[in-house]
């Protein structure tokens, strides 16, 4: 952290910015990977959701 004081001796903390950087696309297994994922999260919301209905 940067610290300083101007001429009336009041205290500035400025913080660090960090380095930005541009994201990389997702490569062809990374994508296969986000689709099972959430082809998984869908079932088990379904199924949790099923299962709700059926013992309500």
């Amino acid at each position: 952290m940067y610290t300083s004081t101007d001429e009336n001796g009041i205290l500035n903390n400025f913080a660090t910015e960090p380095k930005i950087y541009r994201a990389e696309y997702p490569s062809p297994e990374q994508q296969k990977r986000y689709i099972a994922y959430g082809t998984a999260s869908a079932l088990l919301v379904a199924l949790t959701i099923f299962t709700a209905v059926a013992i309500s």
